[in-house]
Parts: structure tokens; C-alpha cells; sequence
């Protein structure tokens, strides 16, 4: 499993290195602006559809129905991705018109703020007109990796992303051919939908498992599909709210609020989408299959192992997210149109964000306790509550603390959805720490204290020592970099040896 999480690990980190340059040509070339903010409202729209009605509600409910029907056989498994693929094309070929034709209210509901800005406001609707179709591509890329995480088949849904990547930076590269930079990255946000659709139906094809159209029929299969996709719709259409929220207020907030959050997120991003969603992705097939083999001991050492490798490599992000914050953001972003200011707004958001790291990235692996046995409906709660709270600090701390304030809120209420989370499935029954997880845990806490001790020492002499060097923002981070992979990797090595890796991998014995 843990071979397999590395795969998925190391494409998304791929991803995020080509989506780091990405980033750096979009904050050189569109800066914190009214293009910039126009533009991050037309790419965050489609990615919140996205969120609701595909990746996270939907993988949650078809992953484990269709690995289940494939162990019955592939033939019928073929008949429910069939019509499930039906469906979810007519649904999404509908919600497309129906935004394009309806764009302005769109735009007038969920960027509000943007109403008095006649400016940002028309730019936002033409660019979201560009953007929408990723939503009805990217929803196919994800019935297809669905299909394909369910046949063990990680590389080609992990790699996808990384088109979208290449299109932006292609599209940027040429922005002299389009009448602003924010039409050149919308335009490039919808060819990456084309190339990603056709990349993952390819290996979807190659594995003999591409579905087709077949007339719809609500047989049982189908039926149950619904009935777990309904609490997981509720769910991540609560998460996605919170999100727009986000968005909402963000445009009453002063030129540049959205562009911070957008920059900090990407940072925050990198280990959620490395670790807490490439673990969250291999785990949750590999529980299915062993709760419906009546192995609940393997499946929670899989549980176990999962988490213990998330925090091994999520702590230390946590440590420099929180202690060097200004000197990443300098470091990756600021130049040509980002300003000094630009990238300490951007700082000071991940900061924030870093308060929720550990939530954000270990919440994938625990919801497998639910998912995995096709319970949808428990983790619902869970995460409504966290929305709730989340809204009501993002409604508490906007006044005084702007964009960090919105940050801070999404960071508190990702701590109480993993916690009543956790609480739910131990009152279950359905999940529990073993004690080589509480063990290596103490000591992963111990090793990063030790990195944020370090990393806040060497800030201040690194910074000044690199103050007259060519690129001293950029050398600055990356000696900081090298500090801190040696102090977590020493205290890593003194504590567990090369044998930790190895006992990852390890099954356990009856």
C-alpha cells in the first residue's frame, strides 16, 4: 500500500512543483489586481462545482460500489458504470447551459462584492463563461480515475493534474495573443479539461473498462449508489459552502484579499494534495477490499500505517508553514507585478492556513472508516458542524483580521470535523490507534518541535547573511530548506532508523 501511496505521492508532487511554476508566471503576469481577482473567481467557481458534484462526493460513493460489484464481476461493474457515466454526463451537460445562459447571477450571488466594480464584475462573467466546461471535462476525468482507483490503476488520475499545469503556462506564455493575461489563463484552464478527459479515458480504455452510454435503468446497484451519494453530496456540498464563503467575502474585502488566499492555498495545498489526498486515495480501495473480505484487522492496520506515514511527512510542512511563512511566499512569488505587500499578505494567510494542516491532511485517511463500509451518511455530520463553526469565525474574524481571518476560521473548523470525525468512529467501533501509531507519533512531534526551534534560530542570520547575494529571497528559502530537511532528517534517523520504512510496508500477523 505504502508503494502504492508513494506512486500517487510522487505524481502529485509533480503536479504541484509544475503548479508552483505556474503560480510564479501567474503572480508575475496578472500580480494581485482586479484581473487577478476576476480571474481567480472564474477558475475557484467551476473548482467548487467540481469539489460538490465529482471528486469529493462522488469518489466517496462510487469507489467502494464499484470495487465491490468488480469482485462479483467485471460485467456487472460495467453495467453500473455505464449507467452511472449517463447520468452524471446529462446532469452536468444541463448545469453547464444553465450557468453559461445564467453567468451574471451567477456571478452576482457567489462574488457579490465584485457588483460595484463594473470592471471586475464583467471580466469575472466572461472568464467564468471560458472556465465552466472544466467542470463537465473534469467530471469525466473523475468517473474515469474512479473507475481506474478502484482496479488499482493510480498513475494516470494522479498525473492528470499536471496538464492542467502545462496548459496554464502555455496559455501564459502566449497571453500577446489574447486581449488580457486572465483570458489566456481561462483559455488555458479549459484546453487542460480537453487533455486530462482524453489522458485518463485512454487508460481507462486500456484497462478495457471505459464506460459507454446504455439506457438507464435504476436497478438496485444503481439505487444504493444514490443512497450513498446522497449524505456525501450533502457533506461536500457543506465543505464547498464554506469555501464559497470564502469567496463571497472575500470580495468586499480590499484588491488583493482573493489573491492572498489564492497563493496561501496553493502552498497549503501542497501537502494536502502530496500526502492527505494521495494516502486518502490508495487507503480507501484498500480497506474496501479487506472489510469485504472480513479482514477488519488488516483493514485497520492499512488505516494505522496510512496515517503514520501522513504525519511523518505532513509535520514538518506544519513547522515551516507556521515559523517561516514570508520567506516561502517572497521566496516563490515575489517578483515582476507581486509586490513585498503581495507576498506578506500571502504570508500571513498561510500562517493561518498552517493552524488546520494536520486536520486538512489526515481527514481523508480517518473518513475511510465510514467510507469504506459504504457509510456516507456519519462523516455528513461531522462536517456540517465544522462548516458551521467554520462560517461563524470566518463571519467573526473578517472585520479585524481580513483574509486571515477567513483562513483561520476554514483552519479551526477543519479541527472540529476530524475531531468529531475520530469521536464518531471510535463510538462505532470502526477505527482505533494501535500502539506503534502512538509511539511514532510522540516521537514525530518530538523531531518537529526540534525543526521549529531550528528553523526559528537560522531564520534571522540566513536571512541577513543572504541580504547582498544574487536571488537572496530565493537563496534565503532554499537554506532554510536544507536546515530543515537536515534537522528532521537527523532527528528522524536518530529516532527510527532506515527500519521504520520497512515496517510500513509490513502486514500484520494474525
Amino acid at each position: 500500500m505504502i508503494n502504492r501511496i508513494l506512486t500517487v505521492g510522487g505524481l502529485t508532487l509533480v503536479s504541484r512543483v509544475t503548479g508552483f511554476v505556474r503560480d510564479i508566471i501567474l503572480a508575475a503576469v496578472l500580480g494581485a489586481g482586479p484581473i487577478a481577482d476576476a480571474f481567480f473567481v472564474a477558475l475557484r467557481l467551476p473548482n467548487h462545482f467540481r469539489a460538490i458534484f465529482a471528486e469529493g462526493a462522488f469518489n466517496a460513493a462510487f469507489v467502494p460500489a464499484y470495487a465491490g460489484l468488480h469482485a462479483q464481476g467485471a460485467a456487472r461493474a460495467q453495467v453500473f458504470a455505464d449507467r452511472i457515466f449517463t447520468l452524471l454526463l446529462a446532469s452536468q451537460v444541463v448545469l453547464l447551459a444553465v450557468a453559461l445562459v445564467f453567468m451574471p447571477q451567477v456571478i452576482r450571488l457567489l462574488a457579490p462584492g465584485f457588483t460595484d466594480d463594473p470592471t471586475r464584475f464583467e471580466l469575472a462573467v466572461t472568464l467564468t463563461r471560458i472556465t465552466f466546461p472544466y467542470l463537465l471535462l473534469i467530471t469525466l476525468v473523475t468517473l474515469h480515475g474512479g473507475i481506474l482507483n478502484a482496479l488499482q490503476r493510480f498513475a494516470a488520475p494522479a498525473a492528470a493534474p499536471v496538464l492542467l499545469n502545462l496548459s496554464l503556462i502555455v496559455a501564459l506564455a502566449l497571453v500577446a495573443f489574447f486581449p488580457t493575461a486572465g483570458h489566456a489563463a481561462a483559455w488555458g484552464v479549459f484546453a487542460a479539461g480537453c487533455l486530462e478527459a482524453l489522458l485518463v479515458a485512454g487508460d481507462t480504455t486500456r484497462a478495457g473498462a471505459l464506460p459507454k452510454f446504455r439506457k438507464i435503468v435504476f436497478d438496485e446497484d444503481v439505487r444504493k449508489f444514490f443512497r450513498t451519494l446522497g449524505p456525501a453530496l450533502i457533506g461536500s456540498g457543506g465543505v464547498q459552502l464554506a469555501l464559497f464563503a470564502d469567496t463571497i467575502i472575500a470580495t468586499f474585502l480590499p484588491v488583493g484579499a482573493l489573491s492572498a488566499l489564492y497563493y496561501a492555498d496553493r502552498i497549503n495545498q501542497l501537502p494536502i494534495g502530496v500526502i492527505g489526498i494521495a494516502a486518502g486515495t490508495v487507503v480507501l480501495p484498500e480497506m474496501a477490499r479487506r472489510i469485504a473480505g472480513g479482514d477488519q484487522r488488516g483493514a485497520l492496520h492499512a488505516q494505522n500505517r496510512a496515517i503514520e506515514f501522513t504525519l511523518l511527512l505532513a509535520l514538518p510542512c506544519v513547522a515551516a508553514f507556521a515559523i517561516v511563512p514570508d520567506v516561502i511566499m517572497r521566496g516563490l512569488f515575489m517578483r515582476g507585478a507581486f509586490s513585498a505587500a503581495d507576498a506578506q499578505a500571502a504570508a500571513n494567510t498561510l500562517a493561518a492556513y498552517a493552524v488546520g494542516l494536520l486536520p486538512f491532511v489526515l481527514i481523508r485517511s480517518v473518513v475511510a472508516s465510514f467510507y469504506a463500509r459504504g457509510d456516507t451518511a456519519t462523516p455528513v455530520a461531522a462536517a456540517l458542524i465544522g462548516v458551521a463553526v467554520n462560517i461563524g469565525f470566518k463571519i467573526l474574524l473578517m472585520g479585524p483580521l481580513a483574509q486571515v481571518g477567513l483562513a483561520l476560521a476554514t483552519s479551526i473548523g477543519a479541527w472540529v470535523n476530524l475531531l468529531l470525525v475520530i469521536w464518531f468512529a471510535r463510538r462505532a467501533g470502526f477505527a482505533g490507534t494501535d500502539d506503534r501509531l502512538r509511539a511514532t507519533g510522540a516521537r514525530l512531534v518530538i523531531a518537529t518541535i526540534i525543526l521549529a526551534v531550528a528553523l526559528w534560530v537560522a531564520r534571522g542570520p540566513i536571512i541577513t547573511a543572504v541580504q547582498k547575494w544574487p536571488l537572496p529571497d530565493e537563496t534565503a528559502l532554499g537554506a532554510l530548506a536544507l536546515c530543515g530537511a537536515v534537522v528532521y532528517g537527523g532527528c528522524f534517523f536518530a529516532m527510527f532508523g532506515l527500519k521504520f520504512l520497512d515496517a510500513l510496508r509490513q502486514q500484520p500477523r494474525d
